[in-house]
């Protein structure tokens, strides 16, 4: 395999840190930051509202983050010096890199049911404002701080296999 330039291993790494940045930071923000002011502040359908509005303009960019990741987390495995192949397990790094990959597919799916599922579950309750059902929209509230938390904690256990993979 030809030697790939410094400058594009530079750029991957740059591209995947700040996908990184802006799609963690994004999860921190909204179950640390923003679901707790609002569930203060707020009345559940306003809840529901504000937050439903906050997550269509944050799903395009996760999404698109989610999607740089995957490329640029792929490359960078592949010009490693530790890569020996896919599902290997033969050093510390490329168990590191399959417990990372694990739970990066996990997060997508949680993700995933999150925007497909119950994101719209929240669209529909909000434009039956006047008929809202408040044990569903209890469901729906729980429904949602759950995923968020077990986004935080598989990013958590994601960052801890990348520093394994550092280590190595």
């Amino acid at each position: 395999m030809p030697t790939v330039p410094s400058w594009v291993i530079a750029l991957t790494f740059w591209l995947h840190m700040l996908a990184v940045v802006t799609w963690i930071g994004s999860l921190v923000s909204i179950s640390l930051l923003i679901l707790p002011a609002a569930t203060r502040t707020l009345k559940p359908i306003d809840q529901l509202a504000f937050i439903e509005v906050i997550h269509r303009r944050l799903e395009p960019i996760a999404w698109f983050s989610i999607s740089l990741l995957v490329v640029t987390g792929l490359f960078q495995m592949s010009v490693n010096i530790h890569y020996n192949g896919f599902l290997s397990t033969s050093n510390q790094w490329s168990l590191a890199i399959l417990t990372k990959q694990v739970l990066v597919v996990i997060l997508i799916v949680v993700s995933a049911i999150y925007t497909w599922e119950v994101l719209p579950a929240i669209r529909r309750t909000l434009m039956r404002k006047d008929k809202i059902d408040q044990e569903e929209l209890a469901t729906l509230q729980r429904r949602e701080k759950i995923l968020l938390r077990a986004s935080l904690v598989l990013v958590v256990f994601i960052l801890l296999a990348t520093a394994f993979a550092r280590a190595a």
